[in-house]
């Protein structure tokens, strides 16, 4: 059996795992302590960012194109950890409505994005791309919004980064991780319809 296998891939995530390839292709599970998540309620963005999101000239999408978006994720000049087989596992994930691309278009071009997982409340946030300027930041508060529009609890960004520090990430322990996962997946809310 394949350890990639939607069924499998989900209740890794309903358990707090993750797959993830090293620069030879070889797969490996993940459930880091401490674990990081963007908590909705303190979810923080520059005023600057804000108004470009209201008033620029975006055309902000879910699931347009996820292949396009899951591509521009792994073509990193520094190496990617999406190998071919966790490429077709996301993809098959999207075809069954678990997993989700967030879109930024600005005149018909995608200009950046971020794809995840979503199962009930949680949305499990895997990895961002941008073209132009500030095209992954705005995917991101498009993504904030529609969970707090419909419900969802929990946004796990898996690890702190340079670029995540700006938005209010908390770094939490595992057990505290887990507790909130629970009860994300208690709630009956989707993502997308």
């Amino acid at each position: 059996m394949d350890m990639l296998e939607p069924d499998i891939l989900l209740a890794a995530y309903a358990q707090g795992i993750f797959p993830m390839a090293d620069e030879h292709e070889e797969v490996f599970w993940l459930s880091p302590d401490p674990r990081t998540i963007l908590p909705l309620a303190d979810f923080h963005a520059s005023k600057n960012l804000l108004k470009r999101y209201r008033n620029g000239p975006y055309d902000m999408v879910i699931d347009r194109d996820f292949e396009q978006v899951i591509d521009a994720c792994g073509e990193r000049p520094d190496g990617t950890w999406i190998s071919d087989e966790i490429r077709d596992a996301y993809v098959h994930l999207h075809r069954l409505g678990f997993a989700h691309s967030v879109e930024t278009y600005c005149a018909g071009r995608l200009i950046g994005g971020l794809y995840g997982v979503s199962i009930k409340g949680a949305f499990f946030g895997e990895s961002m791309f941008f073209r132009e300027t500030d095209g992954s930041k705005l995917a991101l508060v498009h993504l904030v919004e529609r969970m707090r529009d419909r419900g969802l609890v929990l946004l796990d960004v898996q690890f702190t980064t340079e670029h995540l520090k700006q938005f209010g990430v908390r770094e939490i322990p595992r057990s505290e991780y887990l507790d909130l996962l629970k009860n994300a997946l208690s709630l009956s809310v989707r993502f997308a319809d």
